[in-house]
């Protein structure tokens, strides 16, 4: 099986030296604001908070069409440079046309198939189960084993260690290049004693710089081949030479390239609409540029820092169900709870996020808790309920209008406490150390949560 990209690196690292002069500042309010707006206007994009999962195919192709027209003018800024990487139409088309549709990642007994998703879609979401959060250096084995031995975990993110040996890891510094490869290392070990050595291990999180992410590319101990690897994006259509310094090692390490992308809510993309448009527009980026064989995408709001509101959960559904429609982009939609674990709340957004995600065409990155600002505060069990539901969204054949009744019922469970969320409690509160299996109090709250969800028509697997 022929893997595209990536598409003539080469030519992207001429642009990146070679086109138009741009600053920053015009780049956000003269150059991408404004064409924004005017995308949005020209194909009449509007949010309707009374239907989160439209079923209007018309509203996704105008997504697609404006994110296209969007990208094609903007381009991506090189903030090295200050220049802006730009393509024509046919340069996006070719490309496209090429992508690959479907990934094996992993060895082996635990390789997997990852795969583009279309709307409605019998065929299950893939489900990566990440933490997304920093964690105290001894509970980086067991945090980790704890995602590693979930059943539908396909794959897996670590969480991210901030100190190594008792030393702050500062970013390009020679001690982030040491605790990057012991996080490597650890993660290796943790999905051995798991049993599932061959499992699909996305990133090095705690390796911010390029230097840090070239130091753990290590077949043995560290990342491997069938690894997966993030090339990020700055928000908003940026990157800088460290990013693609990464792009070019990744590929010609071998690795899976991943795009990392999550356009601000109440940013410089405005509302939900525009919000939307640049997330679809990212995507595009994703290929051209990050040169990513699959995305993970995180809208998120500008101010407090969650992506299961009524307006973020619209513009995940119209990004998905423009990209299923338009593309063969593989596209993991990456939760953000503004509640953290061992709250009800937190699972009925977890359980909003995968139906909204996966009815309308995404595969599933699970879950960042607690709007990912505190140390220690995530379990595994929050991405269980987001996909447990995401595969019997598909399993059941769940469809876009029957879906948005269901999230409609979730909602007022949650939406009036988004700004003033429970942070929940942490991973050594909920969960057995030792043994590595959750609390039974914990248990017993999920399982009443699943019920409660199960009597207003939320499918499970």
């Amino acid at each position: 099986m022929r893997l595209v990209p990536p598409w003539r690196i080469n030519e992207v690292l001429k642009r990146a030296e070679t086109g138009p002069i741009c600053l920053e500042r015009d780049f956000d309010l003269k150059v991408l604001y404004s064409k924004l707006q005017s995308v949005i206007k020209e194909r009449d994009i509007k949010f309707d908070p009374e239907v989160i999962i439209p079923s209007d195919n018309s509203l996704a192709d105008d997504v697609w069409k404006a994110a296209l027209e969007l990208y094609l003018e903007v381009g991506t800024l090189c903030l090295s440079t200050h220049r802006r990487i730009l393509f024509d139409e046919s340069e996006i088309k070719e490309a496209m046309s090429l992508s690959s549709r479907e990934i094996v990642v992993g060895s082996g007994k635990d390789a997997t198939r990852m795969c583009h998703r279309e709307i409605e879609d019998s065929k299950r979401p893939f489900c990566l189960f990440s933490p997304d959060i920093t964690c105290d250096e001894e509970l980086f084995i067991p945090m980790s084993m704890a995602y590693l031995q979930e059943p539908l975990a396909d794959g897996v993110c670590a969480p991210i260690l901030d100190t190594i040996e008792g030393i702050r890891i500062k970013a390009g510094s020679p001690i982030e290049i040491k605790g990057s490869i012991a996080h490597a290392m650890m993660f290796r070990e943790a999905a051995r004693r798991v049993g599932r050595p061959g499992i699909f291990l996305q990133s090095v999180g705690t390796a911010e710089t390029d230097a840090a992410q070239i130091a753990a590319s290590n077949s043995t101990w560290g990342e491997r081949l069938t690894d997966g690897r993030f090339v990020a994006s700055i928000a908003e259509l940026k990157v800088d030479y460290s990013l693609l310094n990464k792009m070019v090692h990744f590929h010609q390490y071998g690795c899976f390239v991943g795009a990392l992308h999550g356009p601000m809510y109440g940013g410089y993309c405005g509302g939900a609409e525009g919000t939307a448009v640049v997330g679809t527009a990212y995507h595009i980026q994703a290929l051209m540029v990050n040169q990513a064989y699959y995305s993970n995408y995180f809208p998120i709001h500008f101010k407090y820092s969650f992506n299961t509101s009524r307006e973020l959960l619209w513009l995940i559904s119209v990004t998905y169900q423009a990209l299923a429609r338009n593309t063969p982009f593989i596209s993991l939609s990456n939760g953000f709870t503004a509640a953290g674990s061992f709250t009800p709340m937190v699972l009925y957004e977890a359980a909003a996020h995968g139906l909204v995600s996966t009815v309308s065409g995404a595969n599933l990155w699970e879950i960042a808790v607690a709007r990912n600002k505190y140390k220690n505060r995530a379990t595994p069990m929050e991405a269980r309920m987001a996909c447990e539901i995401g595969h019997g969204i598909a399993k059941k054949g769940i469809k876009r209008s029957e879906a948005n009744d269901i999230v409609k019922r979730i909602l007022p469970k949650y939406e009036n406490k988004l700004t003033e969320a429970p942070i929940g409690k942490t991973f050594s509160e909920c969960y057995d150390i030792k043994t590595i299996t959750p609390r039974e109090d914990y248990v017993e709250l999920y399982n009443k949560v699943k019920k409660e969800l199960m009597d207003i028509g939320v499918p499970f697997l």
